[in-house]
């Protein structure tokens, strides 16, 4: 049974959660505070994590940053915060996705369920072995595995994909529409700009002089390319 931790100081909202998740078949784990939420993130054993932004104690952001460091598994921001820029700061510290409160608890259970059969799928143990390599830069696409100048990189479900689809199809402009369509084929926000975001983090992550990417180009007014 996959095991979900919520991480929510609203009573009423977690347990919506937890209710309709259960009677899908998951397993569910409420906190209420940020701190007690941070050390249960960072050292149990999860499948996904559904955190809100306005906590006590310790944020949704620092939850997120601190599992980022060294963890994978997706995480789905639940938040009344409305602003596109906690939504862009959210996707940027590796959130697979960005829920608005009020929200459809049936949306919910559908995002985690796609989010989880994505995980598993990139994270699969009998998917056929391939390298993509260039210049530094290597993919174990049946470990999911990232190497920079052989040095292990972590990245989220989505920054993983993006990179592994304009690796796998090199010298090829994708337009940010395509793109988005491709890796975020539930219709995340409906807004472009999470793939600049991700693209961004992707660059932080690989490329040697971000600002003057060789792996991932802009071409300004259609979209990027992976350079070989």
């Amino acid at each position: 049974m996959k095991h979900i931790l919520i991480i929510e100081d609203d009573a009423n909202i977690a347990e919506l959660e937890r209710d309709f998740l259960q009677l899908n078949g998951y397993h569910v784990t409420i906190i209420a505070d940020g701190l007690i939420g941070l050390q249960h993130a960072t050292s149990g054993t999860y499948d996904l994590i559904i955190v809100d932004l306005m906590l006590p104690n310790k944020d949704g952001f620092e939850i997120l940053k601190a599992v980022r460091s060294n963890n994978e598994i997706p995480v789905i921001i639940v938040s009344a915060k409305t602003d596109d820029i906690d939504k862009i700061r959210g996707l940027g510290y590796g959130a697979d996705d960005y829920l608005t409160k009020p929200f459809s608890p049936s949306e919910l259970v559908a995002r985690v369920k796609s989010h989880i059969n994505r995980y598993e799928r990139l994270m699969g143990k009998n998917a056929a072995v391939e390298i993509l390599s260039h210049k530094g830069l290597d993919i174990n696409t049946a470990s999911h595995q990232v190497f920079v100048n052989g040095k292990g990189v972590i990245f989220t479900s989505k920054e993983y994909e993006l990179l592994v689809f304009l690796m796998s199809n090199p010298n090829i402009v994708f337009s940010k529409d395509h793109l988005f369509l491709t890796i975020w084929k539930e219709e995340h926000f409906g807004d472009t700009a999470t793939v600049a975001v991700h693209i961004q983090k992707i660059r932080k992550k690989i490329e040697k002089d971000p600002a003057n990417p060789q792996y991932i180009e802009t071409i300004w007014g259609a979209g990027y390319r992976f350079n070989v």
